[in-house]
């Protein structure tokens, strides 16, 4: 699976963060082995890691044996592929901290759904985490349950990941859960129970082992064989999945219990406090088409819910007649579906004023002829999707009722509309529902508007209360910036939760008349926007792609041996500490240009031409390797490949795009038509209770092109750009670019749109009223300079300058004669100085 380049920064911000730790840990027991004095300053080395790639404050934590614990945050919103991030992190401790590629992942989830979600996924062999996983083990990994047995030969050879539910986990119960029970499946980590010396080295070394209590005997304290206890002793990295569930004093006390090397906590809304190594925003997911935004609200004043329930249907089968029409031009399905929330599901709860899940479906059953396969209820004490595939075309399903049943770890992109049958009065929330609607469909814009949003349908809200829980499930959510993008559709009783926006009074003159150039094509008799698929994709010349710098890559010639010592004790007296031989495990992942094939399908979409490379790349190697060698490294030649075909992938598109300009098949210019240029926005839908951006002295923005600017579109970066902008004598106006349909991107030859952050304009000093020179400003932050992205940003940029020179706007009349466009990149640690340069006397 191709990382999004949120991602890509992300991992890259890990990376440099495990560097300094590893330093700091080799500093660290450098000080352990030459201390000169015992009161030699103490050298904390997760702080001083961190305090290399962050300023905030690190919130320092230790192990139940005392030793320095590494911990930290990644901030990932709901749909923004938390766990695929997790398992490239692991990738990235165990090689770089750890320096091995086996040992074991105790992952933790807070409920069944995440759980059975998670582990399925994982199992799955050909699931992008499981692949992720594998490429990293080198196609070793084994996925076990509490109730699994475990031997040290299994640690050795393997990356273990053993999932475990939170609950699980609680010490308040421990004497009672099975993670803490001796258990006989262990024993081989432990010394004999009559090894007297053996136990007592084993607690002296590791000293918060559960035991059985036997002050009374002769032989002492007795560690039990249980899991936690090996746990315990192999120090796993631990992987918290919604890591602010697991805040509580006992649920910290217990993760740190079972002595990890380092937890990585996975959470939309970290707590106040945490390390926060990675802060991925709602804008960011909006950007690369993770989401379905903009969100509508649908509020009807009515007494009957059954009129909401109507309109429901009404919408969903609307959505479906645009799915079968993106179906019958794309080949891509979807089946949109509604989520019912109902305010009773039991099987003795439906009687009263109270609506029931059989309320609902009888009354789509009966009066709306829907069929009953196409209804499922999901509650405690019915499920009617488990095990479902509901992504398949043959599943019939279009409505789910529920309760409260689908929270975290429900992930279907299918579902569009969630519809609230709840009375005003109701403490029930659909705070933890708004989520479950979010997600797009393949990660993918369809590029048509119905099925790129989301829709919420309500029974007789109050507005206020209504747009607080949206406000709060998308916060939740880590969406809290996105919060702007809910609009909601009322009747007479309800007041709208948006407010558009104008130009300022003496900029409305402007009002459909600042344009933009984009990269455009001739298609036929017009001009329309070139789109990466149809244009650039379909052209790329594969042929002219060249393995042999590939085939010079070195493959291990031996099959690597980890050093990872277990504490296994000796049963003789006089020897304590046994070492465990080191092996790989028999047998590996055959060379199968098949499987191969099918990890290379979202880099070349033509089967038969990534068949006939796969085959091409093993046969290189084999000239120049084994095939045990082959075999040993085939996951390893997959991720090296993946990296190459990506690498050329784009060197062939910019070649496509690069000719198709100097063939003057592809433009960048204006037009008088619309089809050729981008207009700005005339107004802006804006949330009702959104927070102005002001300078920090209080006082109101004085050259933003619109009344209202939301301080949420910003972050802080962003903000000071902004701030500093809107002070410059020489600027005309500014405005703030977002992601979507309705703002201004340009498609380059990779497949993401840019999006640009600021457009500004420079007053003409010939007529102050009017400007000269726009300013499409892109803004990068220090720690991603120099990445792949922000080279390419730049390209792109130069590209529009180089040929915007060529061009005036003269082609739209006498209006616009002599203005340029300047396309720029600032970076973090010079943006002041630029702007101060664009907007200089």
């Amino acid at each position: 699976m191709e990382l999004k380049e949120y991602q890509k920064e992300s991992l890259t911000k890990v990376k440099t963060f495990i560097e300094w730790l590893k330093k700091a840990k080799i500093e660290a027991d450098k000080r352990k082995t030459n201390t000169e004095s015992v009161f030699e300053d103490y050298f904390d080395f997760p702080q001083a890691a961190w305090k290399k790639i962050s300023q905030d404050l690190y919130r320092s934590k230790k192990n139940g044996i005392a030793q320095d614990l590494p911990n930290f945050y990644l901030k990932i919103p709901t749909g923004g592929g938390k766990t695929l991030l997790a398992c490239h992190v692991i990738d990235i401790i165990n090689r770089i901290y750890l320096e091995r590629q086996t040992g074991v992942v105790l992952w933790i989830v807070p409920t069944n759904q995440i759980y059975r979600q998670t582990l399925n996924h994982l199992k799955d062999r050909n699931h992008p985490y499981r692949q992720v996983l594998d490429i990293a083990s080198s196609g070793r990994t084994m996925i076990l349950e509490k109730t699994d047995r475990l031997s040290p030969q299994d640690v050795n050879d393997n990356l273990i990941v053993l999932l475990l539910m939170l609950p699980s986990a609680n010490r308040l119960n421990q004497e009672v859960l099975k993670v803490f029970k001796d258990n006989g499946g262990f024993a081989d980590f432990f010394p004999s129970e009559d090894n007297f010396q053996g136990n007592k080295k084993l607690l002296e070394s590791i000293p918060n082992l559960d035991c059985f209590n036997q002050n009374n005997g002769i032989f002492g304290h007795i560690p039990k064989t249980s899991l936690g206890n090996t746990l315990k002793m192999l120090q796993p990295i631990i992987i918290l999945d919604e890591g602010h569930k697991a805040y509580s004093q006992i649920a910290q006390e217990t993760l740190r219990g079972f002595n990890p090397s380092i937890i990585v906590a996975l959470s939309a809304t970290p707590p106040k406090g945490e390390n926060i190594l990675v802060n991925i925003t709602g804008q960011q997911l909006n950007q690369e088409e993770m989401i379905k935004l903009d969100l509508h609200i649908i509020s009807r004043a009515t007494t009957d819910w059954r009129n909401v329930l109507s309109l429901t249907l009404e919408k969903r089968n609307y959505l479906e007649e645009k799915a079968k029409e993106y179906q019958a031009n794309t080949g891509e399905y979807i089946r949109p579906i509604s989520l019912i929330q109902v305010e009773r599901t039991g099987k003795d709860q439906r009687k009263g004023i109270f609506i029931h899940s059989e309320d609902v479906k009888e009354f789509l059953m009966v009066q709306c002829g829907i069929p009953e396969d196409q209804i499922a209820i999901k509650s405690s004490s019915t499920d009617d999707i488990e095990g479902i595939d509901l992504f398949a075309e043959e599943c019939p399903i279009r409505y789910i009722i529920t309760k409260q049943a689908l929270q975290e770890g429900w992930d279907c992109s299918f579902a569009y509309i969630l519809t609230v049958l709840t009375n005003p009065e109701s403490k029930l929330s659909m705070t933890q529902l708004v989520g479950r609607i979010l997600r797009q469909p393949r990660a993918r814009k369809t590029k048509i508007k119905d099925l790129d949003e989301s829709y919420v349908f309500c029974f007789r809200p109050r507005a206020t209360d209504l747009l607080q829980q949206i406000k709060r499930g998308f916060e939740e959510e880590g969406l809290g910036d996105l919060s702007g993008r809910v609009s909601i559709e009322t009747e007479s009783e309800v007041a709208a939760g948006t407010v558009s926006y104008q130009y300022q009074n003496h900029l409305r003159k402007f009002e459909g008349k600042i344009y933009l150039p984009r990269f455009i094509i001739q298609e036929e008799n017009h001009w329309r926007e070139i789109n990466y698929e149809m244009d650039i994709e379909k052209n790329l010349s594969w042929d002219d792609v060249n393995f042999n710098s590939l085939f010079e890559k070195t493959l291990a010639s031996d099959e690597v041996k980890d050093q990872n010592i277990v504490v296994t004790l000796s049963s003789q007296p006089d020897e304590l500490i046994k070492p465990i031989i080191m092996q790989t495990q028999k047998g590996h992942l055959e060379a199968d240009p098949i499987f191969f094939t099918r990890q290379l399908l979202d880099i070349i979409k033509n089967p038969w031409l990534a068949y006939e490379f796969s085959k091409k790349i093993l046969q290189g190697f084999l000239s120049h390797y084994s095939k045990k060698d082959i075999n040993n490294n085939f996951l390893f030649i997959i991720q090296l490949s993946r990296q190459y075909l990506e690498s050329e992938r784009d060197r062939l598109a910019e070649i496509v795009f690069k000719s198709l300009i100097i063939e003057k098949k592809i433009c960048f210019f204006l037009l008088s038509s619309p089809e050729g240029r981008y207009t700005l926005p005339s107004k802006i839908n804006i949330q009702r209770e959104s927070k102005a951006l002001i300078h920090r002295d209080h006082t109101p923005l004085q050259r933003s092109l619109f009344e209202f600017n939301p301080e949420e579109y910003f972050n802080e970066y962003e903000k000071s750009v902004a701030l500093y902008l809107d002070k410059q004598e020489k600027l005309l106006w500014w405005f703030r670019n977002l992601t979507g349909q309705d703002y201004y991107s340009i498609q380059g030859w990779k497949k993401n749109k840019i999006y640009p952050d600021f457009i500004t304009s420079k007053k003409d000093e010939q007529n102050p009223e009017d400007y000269k020179t726009i300013y499409v400003i892109e803004t990068k932050g220090e720690h991603i300079l120099g990445s792949e992205d922000t080279v390419y940003k730049q390209n792109i940029f130069e590209l529009c300058n180089q040929l915007g020179e060529a061009k005036s706007w003269e082609d739209l009349g006498q209006e616009f004669s002599s203005k340029r466009v300047e396309f720029q990149l600032i970076p973090e640690g010079d943006w002041e100085s630029r702007i101060n340069r664009f907007f200089s006397i």
